[in-house]
């Protein structure tokens, strides 16, 4: 009895190793271009950004987070606002290069992000994908800091989790492929708005400021490396997923 329960378990942790890792076939050409199209759909118009956006700010915010912890730095936790900013706090060095890596891995995280869900699904594995986005997810919600964020968490984690979960594998692959396209397509938005509000003057001290200050290198520069980074992450992403 007991070699048979041992043996019944062993074969379910290899039926969700291999659904998890395993691959899974490309969906149709015509469900990769819907998503994306749905993706630009929510990307440009400017009410529905205001919405959407915060899943580029949760991005933004761990990608902070996430290099801060590489890098030796203390994460004492992130905030997300319901204006979509957010604010993530950490201890350590305050000049030096784990601090400059820190600050430039905000804008840079969405759309790299984008490029490295756009190769698994391009690989396949469009399953692993949405566990390995919930994982995040979920450590990410650890730190959180206020109640708006804890429920944006939640809710966000919460979909990746049930439709990893519960739903078919044509599913699966719409929703990943919306999601990948949402973030190459939502990272390549937020620099043009820091742009647009520096050119104001409506921005008192953003990334690419504390960039300047900690590098001596103009403020320009960086946002220059931030156009770079997300429109080469939405040609070489979309160039994946389209298959080209």
């Amino acid at each position: 009895m007991a070699h048979a329960m041992q043996s019944t378990a062993n074969a379910s942790l290899t039926d969700l190793w291999d659904r998890v890792f395993g691959t899974q076939a490309a969906p149709d050409e015509w469900l990769v271009i819907a998503t994306g199209v749905v993706a630009l759909a929510v990307v440009v118009p400017h009410g529905i950004w205001r919405v959407a956006r915060n899943a580029i700010t949760i991005a933004h915010e761990g990608g902070h987070g996430l290099i801060a912890l590489l890098t030796g730095r203390r994460l004492d936790g992130i905030r997300l606002h319901s204006d979509t900013s957010g604010l993530t706090v950490s201890r350590g060095k305050p000049t030096g290069l784990g601090m400059i890596l820190t600050a430039a891995s905000g804008y840079t995280a969405p759309p790299l992000l984008g490029l490295g869900g756009a190769a698994l699904l391009a690989a396949g594995h469009i399953t692993a994908f949405l566990w390995i986005a919930t994982a995040l997810l979920i450590v990410m919600l650890v730190m959180i800091r206020n109640a708006y964020g804890a429920l944006t968490m939640i809710i966000t984690g919460g979909t990746f989790l049930l439709v990893s979960w519960l739903t078919s594998s044509q599913v699966q692959a719409a929703f990943a492929y919306a999601a990948v396209w949402f973030l190459l397509l939502g990272g390549v938005r937020p620099a043009f708005e820091l742009q647009s509000k520096r050119r104001r003057g409506g921005v008192g001290d953003s990334d690419a400021d504390q960039l300047s200050r900690l590098t001596h290198v103009p403020a320009g520069m960086w946002l220059f490396l931030f156009h770079a980074v997300s429109l080469c992450s939405l040609l070489g992403g979309g160039r994946w997923l389209l298959g080209l």
